[in-house]
């Protein structure tokens, strides 16, 4: 089997592939991209067998075939090389594969592509579509607040809820939570999943905005497929926490600011927190804020003030000053409310002005204020 390809294209391909190859393979040979040839179109397979990715590259061969070939060894040597075509010959009774390009031969010790693992079908599977911008909106405003817990599996990954008039995303690691609902009518089927932080990592990185994205799933596999690449992954099999339960319904006291003041004041006074609580305390009284740290083991001490606008009793609670960064960064608005009741209870952060069919709710959990 003899094939050519333009090197930028492959190295292209094989890096939006290989994100789906693991550390530590629990087969050898997935440690290899799967060479696939059928007519003039290359198949590339990679996969830790939870995630599996495949995409396509055009070539000019002269017969059918596959091989599985190193993936770390071929992408640094494509990444050294300008781009040009490179032919690759494959000799089909050891594997053997050799790459012709203009500086020179290189000869590297494939395998039977027969002995890699065939991707999950998608078998009796109900199926939507999203946007590229869409689905990456979903994932950049959740995936943050997954646990790392694995004796509590289901917080390791984001809850996926689909319903006739709404997608939500839904992740929490039991100090901070956030909810990402996306009206989204006509949808033809409803059902609810858990993804893995690793599959919606690599989505992230890969999807492009302007991509159409089909999204069909099962009970064990969800599948998103945008024309250039494929991807299974498979779900995770647990129960994942009554969310509703812990988000606070009367908050009577309703602070709204201006995002990028906040965030950048909560950024610095957070420099001043102990390290191992990182509490910072925000004072909220009528059209005013203030913001404070301090750090007795070092002598370290901040505090700003920062106008708002308040309706509510005056009050002093305390949080986490890396989640609240967390939370603040991926926002996009120009204004936030914080809806707070008491000190020992959650407080909501809210767009002030949600985007339209865009419902975003983060729920953070209060550090009790030292004496």
């Amino acid at each position: 089997m003899k094939f050519t390809v333009s090197s930028a294209e492959l190295l292209k391909r094989l890096q939006l592939a290989g994100g789906a190859i693991g550390n530590n393979p629990v087969l050898p040979i997935l440690e290899d991209f799967l060479f696939t040839i059928s007519g003039n179109t290359l198949t590339i397979t990679a996969s830790d067998l939870d995630i599996s990715i495949t995409t396509h590259a055009e070539v000019s061969a002269d017969a059918d075939g596959e091989v599985a070939i190193p993936a770390r060894i071929l992408l640094d040597t494509l990444k050294s090389l300008p781009e040009q075509p490179l032919t690759f010959q494959v000799d089909p009774t050891n594997h053997a594969v050799e790459i012709t390009s203009v500086f020179g031969k290189y000869k590297l010790a494939g395998e039977s592509g027969a002995d890699f693992p065939d991707p999950p079908r998608p078998d009796g599977v109900d199926e939507i579509s999203l946007t590229g911008m869409e689905l990456q909106h979903m994932i950049s405003h959740t995936i943050f607040a997954t646990g790392i817990d694995e004796m509590r599996l289901a917080m390791m990954g984001v809850y996926f809820l689909i319903e006739s008039e709404a997608l939500t995303f839904v992740a929490t690691d039991a100090h901070k939570l956030v909810r990402y609902r996306l009206q989204h009518s006509g949808q033809e089927t409803s059902g609810s999943m858990i993804l893995t932080k690793k599959s919606l990592n690599l989505l992230k990185g890969i999807v492009d905005d302007n991509a159409t994205i089909l999204i069909s799933f099962n009970k064990s596999h969800i599948y998103f497929d945008a024309g250039t690449f494929r991807m299974s992954a498979r779900l995770i099999d647990a129960r994942y926490p009554d969310y509703n339960a812990v988000i606070p319904a009367n908050n009577p006291n309703i602070m709204t600011v201006a995002r990028k003041d906040f965030l950048q004041s909560v950024r610095r006074i957070g420099l001043y927190a102990n390290k191992t609580t990182n509490q910072i305390m925000l004072t909220i009284s009528d059209g005013s804020l203030t913001i404070s740290s301090q750090d007795i083991d070092f002598a370290n001490e901040a505090t700003e003030q920062l106008t708002c606008s308040y309706a509510g009793s005056p009050l002093s609670i305390g949080f986490n000053a890396k989640y609240l960064l967390e939370m603040l960064g991926v926002l996009e608005h120009d204004e936030i409310k914080l809806e707070l009741s008491t000190p020992q209870r959650a407080g909501l952060i809210l767009p002030a002005e949600p985007a339209e069919g865009e419902d975003i709710l983060m729920l953070i959990m209060p550090v009790m204020l030292s004496n």
